[in-house]
């Protein structure tokens, strides 16, 4: 995972190669791709998934990806989206976000 992090930043929280630290990533900030075939994005990370559930709203829809280790991320996404994109629960997804999107933290 790519995150930008100022110097202050990564004094201030101690960050060092092969250190513990998590990412924080806001749902509405992930991007959802379907097809991944040929395409090229700007956004530094992707993390490759299967849906496990998409739960509808009024106007938006919180899909959850299943990752290859076991984690999961939640994107929210518009219901017409989930619609256009085919997400539904065992469909294969991709979920995408900027480096700058990545909030980086450290257990105290």
């Amino acid at each position: 995972m790519v995150a930008i992090v100022t110097h202050s930043s990564t004094e201030s929280l101690g960050l060092q190669v092969g250190g513990e630290a998590f990412a924080l990533i806001k749902a509405s900030w992930i991007i959802l791709l379907t097809d991944t075939a040929g395409v090229r994005l700007s956004a530094r990370n992707r993390l490759d998934g299967t849906v496990a559930k998409v739960v509808p709203g009024a106007v938006n829809s919180e899909v959850i990806l299943t990752l290859k280790d076991g984690s999961q991320i939640a994107a929210i996404v518009t219901n017409e989206s989930v619609t256009t994109l085919g997400l539904a629960a065992g469909k294969s997804a991709s979920a995408a976000f900027k480096a700058s999107s990545v909030i980086v933290g450290v257990k105290a």
